[in-house]
């Protein structure tokens, strides 16, 4: 079955792994290099690198009419995306005779767009899953082949559930591509109500005190490793991990231990268990208090 893949992002690779093992991928189509780190060189996506490695013809189209060109080239008989960050038009998803399928990360019509994981996990859900779906011209609204449901577990921050569904989802994907193939798995339509997964933006980085404990928490775990707050001198800190605290409280932004990092939110304490400093440098919190001589964070 000759393949093409659409993906950028680390998320895609297992999934690109998975394909080469069972069909013939006559192309890659991924995103523009990007400015990256505090040179902002420009820096080719995570699916360019592995395709360039594995000697794979790789396309980084600007337009829809490039890509529709591409794909019209290389007469795949079905395309995969996954992570491919752009909606595809309507003459691209008619050219292979297989349509095209995706990977989405959630369980659809659930959190719908570019952030799934991210909402997930700051919406506090115990669940979550991989849903392969076959494309039409909405947002993540076509028909679904296959579905699985994975449990969030209370340490899964941003970057492991991300790993986790990436690993889970290439195996999904390879399941629903085989039967769709054969004609064993017929296109169910999306049931239940639709939820929106927008892309993050910078604001929504920043903690804020005056939120719960939990949802501190969540924020921390959605956006890892870039949620962050300031010290009282306006300096960046990044917060990794923090847990829960029981029977403390104080204002909203307060130390509350001259030992632990507890911080007093809206409603409750969070100790922050591990943060990137002023300085750049990754500490436990209690390495941050034994260099720190203020009350506050903002």
């Amino acid at each position: 079955m000759r393949v093409v893949f659409m993906g950028t992002p680390s998320f895609a690779l297992p999934s690109l792994e998975e394909l080469l093992k069972h069909f013939e991928v006559v192309g890659v189509i991924t995103q523009q290099d990007k400015p990256a780190g505090r040179g902002q060189k420009l820096t080719p996506p995570p699916v360019k690198e592995y395709a360039l490695r594995k000697g794979l013809r790789c396309f980084q189209p600007e337009s829809k009419g490039e890509i529709y060109a591409i794909v019209k080239e290389l007469k795949p008989q079905c395309v995969v995306v996954v992570a491919y960050g752009r909606i595809l038009p309507k003459e691209v998803l008619e050219l292979p005779n297989f349509g095209c399928i995706n990977l989405h990360a959630s369980l659809l019509p659930k959190y719908r767009g570019a952030s799934p994981i991210q909402r997930s996990l700051l919406a506090g859900d115990l669940l979550t899953g991989n849903s392969v779906m076959l494309m039409d011209e909405g947002m993540d609204t076509g028909p679904v082949l296959l579905r699985q449901v994975i449990k969030i577990q209370e340490e899964d921050n941003y970057q492991t559930l991300s790993e986790k569904l990436a690993k889970e989802g290439a195996k999904l994907l390879i399941q629903a591509l085989k039967g769709w193939f054969r004609g064993e798995i017929k296109p169910k339509p999306q049931k239940g109500p639709a939820t929106y997964a927008p892309p993050v933006s910078k604001e929504e980085l920043r903690i804020c005190w005056k939120a719960s404990a939990q949802s501190v928490i969540n924020r921390i775990r959605a956006f890892y490793p870039n949620a962050y707050c300031f010290n009282i001198k306006g300096e960046r800190l990044k917060i990794l991990k923090a847990k829960k605290v029981e029977g403390l409280e104080g204002e909203e932004g307060q130390i509350l231990d001259n030992k632990r990092l507890v911080v007093a939110c809206g409603e409750g304490a969070v100790e922050i268990l591990e943060l990137v400093n002023q300085k750049g440098k990754r500490v436990s919190g209690e390495e941050f208090l034994k260099g720190y001589r203020e009350d506050f964070l903002l």
